[in-house]
């Protein structure tokens, strides 16, 4: 998805991409915003490329949430703010989780929820005022980091540990039916761009260089990936 950007008027966030429609983080069609920079490193990540806080382009809130809001005009059913970690910009995922609050209320979609994926445990959180101050505006949270020796067919998220948490009304409505939910298979979502070939989702161990070996004897071969050093 474009998301180039005139001179940043207002806050701005990191981001290392935005697809949209996406089918995999969350219920229902979403717009995915990955922002870019992760101190957590943690091992077996399949984001490699959202570290890097050098990384991805600078992008305008207001830009953002014009993304949003198109999604919105087109159905979507909410919003995911994954990573890279987006608690390293609290300000900016403030902002950009208050602006797509309006947003939907503008455009009478009080139905599409916010969901936010960070790497930090609710331990972590709840010793944060300002890391709750943030999350707070969102209507559901998945927090914990990412263990590569714990894996779960819970939906949504990568290992056994982490944690799926509704926090509104809708939040709690929409989510709380898949709090113990398992998928029967992985759920990977598979974009084409110009330069890249994105999959979205969470795979269980294993699943990516299955994939990796079933295209390459398709002829699909790939010069670089985000899932290995």
């Amino acid at each position: 998805m474009d998301v180039k950007d005139g001179p940043p008027d207002g806050p701005v966030l990191r981001v290392s991409q935005v697809l949209g429609p996406i089918t995999a983080l969350g219920p229902g069609r979403r717009l995915g915003v990955w922002v870019q920079g992760c101190p957590l490193a943690c091992a077996g990540c399949m984001s490699r490329q959202t570290w890097d806080p050098a990384g991805g382009q600078d992008v305008s809130v207001e830009r953002l949430v014009r993304l949003w809001s198109r999604g919105l005009a087109d159905g979507y059913d909410g919003l995911t703010v994954s990573g890279g970690e987006p608690l390293e910009q609290p300000e900016a995922l403030g902002a950009l989780l208050a602006a797509a609050d309006r947003a939907r209320g503008e455009a009478d979609r009080p139905d599409a929820d916010l969901l936010v994926y960070t790497g930090w445990e609710d331990a972590e959180v709840a010793a944060s005022p300002r890391a709750q101050a943030v999350l707070g505006l969102a209507d559901a949270v998945i927090t914990g980091r990412y263990r590569a020796g714990e894996p779960t067919r819970l939906v949504w998220r990568g290992s056994a540990n982490q944690n799926l948490n509704p926090q509104t009304p809708l939040g709690h409505r929409r989510y709380a039916p898949h709090l113990r939910r398992r998928a029967e298979r992985p759920d990977l979502q598979v974009r084409v761009t110009e330069d890249a070939v994105h999959i979205v989702g969470v795979p269980m161990p294993g699943e990516l260089g299955r994939l990796e070996r079933e295209w390459a004897a398709r002829g699909v071969t790939f010069r670089e990936n985000t899932w290995r050093p």
